[in-house]
């Protein structure tokens, strides 16, 4: 296992982050040399001694799990198999599993209990949907003695603070971040402090500024970072292929839509006060949030519909669809931000009133940003659709007699249109019969390598992999001013070199999060 120096401070300040940076060991680094300096040895290699599949402790990977809701423990399954990874360490402010929602009432549970080969295995609590930290160390104890035995593991630690983890567990080489939005940034912030790489859920933060430090934060400190959505982005190589070739003219538009949210959305703050489930920490679950009494309309699935704990359905889904697109068209730096949106009424006093709400998203919208140009390529707008709304039917379907499925992407120009999944996946050229006449490039096949798997090799090799942090600014830029855009409901004008709003003054108080005492970054 590579270890780190241990310091008796504990949570490190930023003034003391470059003294504690140099007195801890690099581990990438020193992954890296272990690997150089056996391949240079003339010894027998410690796999074939230790048998087929047989991983030295000293070149394991050390993870912390942080989040073990229900998408939590349906993504630590995989995990518990790779032979270099041992899973030390599980965090949620939520001990049991009480009170947790999901998309089927058996399914998590039941992929559980084949990954643990054990057809009664229940998760106690309200024995409903799995979740809770004591599932998550069961089920990384019980898949290592019974699958992993020879490797005699320690029993997995569980934590119910993160900043508690960082202060005890001084062995560690990553975190896998699986919380609320709003706790995204501030883990990352205080695992790259601390030299140890990180693997997170979209998005980077819920918050511009903070997105954008913890970005910077990725710069300095040389860690391997890997924001996971990146694995489920599609290849814009046929359709940079035909923009190139002219075939639509000169892109003027890109558009992309998402069916979401499939998750309630609520209109109205709630006011009644049920009781906090058994074995949840709400204070620790709030986080750097202001204080509010607890409600399950915050939690669980239905949060990244609050804005001060989610991202809404842009932070959601386009991180998997959009992040090439801003790579291969280089979009950064927009210059407006015009939102279009739903809005819901109510009677009061005998008399009709649109509701106020600058605290969830709203259930349906479109955001445009406008991009200017850059080279050679012209200014272009970029439309983001959410809710069942969708850019209007495009002529040329007309011809094709189609309609526009419930998600996609489309790119127009002065003289045609390329329509494709929402992952810009099958791109055509409409009518179809213009695909005739069109050469196609060979399918693009992608590396079948996990995400994760490319995370955990790029640790050893002390490098960045596809997806890390440094490369995620524009799209991370993107999905905050959206959230800002409909937040104050009004068309923003934005300085990109100064990262604010020129127009609005007080949307500005949107980009920053205002932190409660024990949760700043700069000091976590």
């Amino acid at each position: 296992m590579i270890k780190q120096e241990s310091t008796t401070s504990g949570i490190q300040t930023s003034n003391s982050e470059e003294t504690f940076n140099q007195n801890c060991v690099d581990r990438r680094k020193f992954i890296g040399a272990i690997t150089t300096a056996t391949l240079a040895m003339t010894i027998v290699p410690r796999h074939v001694l230790g048998g087929v599949g047989f991983i030295a402790p000293s070149d394991k990977i050390t993870l912390a799990y942080i989040g073990t809701g229900t998408q939590g423990l349906r993504e630590i399954q995989p995990l518990l198999a790779i032979p270099e990874l041992q899973i030390i360490a599980v965090c949620d402010p939520q001990k049991e599993a009480n009170g947790y929602l999901d998309w089927s009432k058996n399914g998590l549970r039941d992929e559980i209990r084949k990954t643990l080969q054990n057809r009664d295995w229940k998760s106690g609590g309200d024995n409903t949907v799995p979740g809770g930290r004591d599932n998550g160390k069961e089920i990384v104890d019980t898949y290592y003695s019974k699958f992993r035995s020879d490797q005699k593991f320690g029993s997995c630690n569980a934590y119910a603070d993160f900043r508690e983890l960082f202060e005890k567990e001084k062995d560690l080489n990553a975190v896998k971040v699986m919380t609320p939005d709003h706790l995204h940034g501030l883990i990352a912030t205080a695992a790259m402090k601390r030299g140890i790489s990180v693997t997170t859920h979209k998005p980077i933060s819920n918050r511009l500024e903070e997105g954008y430090q913890v970005i910077e934060q990725a710069k300095r400190s040389k860690v391997t970072t890997h924001l996971i959505a990146w694995d489920s982005n599609g290849s814009m190589e046929q359709v940079m292929n035909w923009i190139n070739q002219g075939a639509i003219g000169t892109l003027q538009e890109v558009h992309n839509w998402s069916n979401r949210p499939v998750w309630p959305q609520y209109s109205v703050l709630p006011t009644d006060q049920p009781a906090v489930p058994s074995g949840l920490d709400w204070d620790l679950w709030l986080g750097p949030e202001a204080e509010r009494p607890y409600h399950p309309y915050y939690t669980n699935m239905v949060f990244r519909g609050w804005y001060d704990f989610g991202g809404g359905s842009m932070a959601d889904m386009g991180h998997y669809s959009l992040w090439t697109v801003f790579k291969a068209l280089e979009l950064e730096n927009p210059t407006i931000i015009e939102p279009n949106f739903s809005h819901v009424c109510g009677i009061r006093d005998s008399t009709a009133f649109q509701v106020y709400n600058d605290f969830s998203f709203p259930s349906a919208s479109s955001v445009r940003f406008k991009y200017p140009a850059k080279g050679i390529r012209p200014a272009v707008d970029l439309i983001w659709y959410d809710g069942g709304m969708k850019p209007p039917v495009p002529e040329e379907l007309y011809e094709d007699n189609k309609e526009l499925p419930a998600e996609g992407m489309m790119f127009t120009g002065d003289k045609g249109k390329i329509l494709a999944g929402f992952h810009v996946d099958k791109p055509q050229l409409i009518p179809e019969k213009r695909m005739k006449s069109m050469s196609v490039s060979e399918v693009v096949k992608k590396d079948k390598i996990s995400g994760f798997q490319q995370f955990i090799d790029a640790i050893k090799e002390g490098k960045q992999c596809p997806g890390s942090f440094t490369e995620a600014w524009s799209l991370t830029e993107a999905v905050n001013l959206y959230a800002v855009a409909l937040r104050s409901g009004r068309i923003l004008k934005y300085d990109a070199s100064k990262r604010s709003i020129t127009n609005v003054r007080e949307a500005n108080k949107y980009l920053t999060r205002d932190y409660r005492k024990g949760w700043d970054p700069e000091t976590i």
